[in-house]
């Protein structure tokens, strides 16, 4: 069974990457925002910000365009799935024997990709820029490992919109919240420059201790209880948004598929699947 489910999760997850391959332009916008945005605070807006370390302005802001960069990036899953299901895609694969999850999971596992795609692109503009880092591999894998957390949580909250949206204009825009959220968090100034009670929102939302855990790993200092307290509603986060997508997605086909995948895996299927 755990074969089938990666099988066809493989073959459905190639099927979205070349649909990504064909208009590589969505990766390109996604990228074109937090570069925008990083030109503006850096060359703009950043001598006026005094962030209290001796840390370069894009060091200090970095790590918050990423997570806008990944937020940015996730709307165009729930813009894919909304058309696959209005398109009737998911009528022709409940002909097929498929692992159910497999079906979301095709567009999760593309979403990883190219969100991570777009973040390896605003790192290297970053670097053009002046970003500097003696972070260690094991601290690279430690921030690459939580924005991976990241890309899936969203995602999965992602599929939620595209399953549930009535226009397509719903299914994206869920998450412009997601997108600015991080402008109320640590992310581009200390949070004890804002009034009290925007303050005790920023402390106390995930954006701020995921960001903070990410600046330390860069900058070589202890990250504190910080990572554990990202961890969580990271971890959180996934766990909920995961169970609630699969319990929509239940609700929308049916308990078994009947035919077969083999359309897909011979290369058969018609030019729009």
């Amino acid at each position: 069974m755990t074969t089938h489910v990666l099988s066809d999760t493989r073959v459905l997850t190639g099927r979205s990457l070349t649909h990504i391959l064909r208009s590589p332009d969505t990766i390109i916008t996604t990228a074109v925002t937090p570069i925008a945005l990083m030109l503006l605070f850096v060359y703009v807006l950043g001598g006026a910000i005094n962030t209290g370390t001796d840390e370069s302005y894009i060091d200090y802001m970095l790590p918050g365009i990423l997570l806008i960069t990944i937020a940015s990036g996730i709307a165009y899953t729930a813009y894919r799935l909304f058309l696959d299901m209005q398109g009737g895609i998911f009528e022709r694969f409940q002909s097929m024997p498929i692992a159910r999850s497999s079906v979301l999971w095709g567009h999760v596992l593309t979403s990883l990709v190219s969100n991570l795609i777009s973040v390896a692109i605003v790192i290297g503009v970053a670097l053009i820029m002046g970003f500097r880092t003696g972070a260690s591999v094991g601290a690279w894998l430690a921030v690459a490992g939580i924005l991976v957390l990241f890309t899936l949580a969203l995602t999965w909250l992602a599929v939620i919109a595209g399953l549930s949206a009535k226009t397509v204009d719903g299914a994206s825009a869920f998450s412009y919240p997601l997108i600015f959220l991080p402008f109320i968090s640590s992310a581009f100034v200390p949070t004890d420059s804002m009034p009290a009670p925007v303050a005790w929102f920023a402390e106390n939302q995930p954006v701020t201790s995921i960001v903070n855990t990410i600046r330390a790993l860069f900058s070589e200092q202890p990250v504190g209880s910080e990572i554990w307290i990202a961890l969580a509603w990271l971890v959180g986060i996934l766990v909920v948004a995961y169970v609630w997508a699969v319990a929509i997605y239940r609700q929308l086909t049916p308990h078994q598929m009947q035919s077969g995948l083999g359309l897909l895996r011979a290369g058969r299927a018609p030019s729009h699947v």
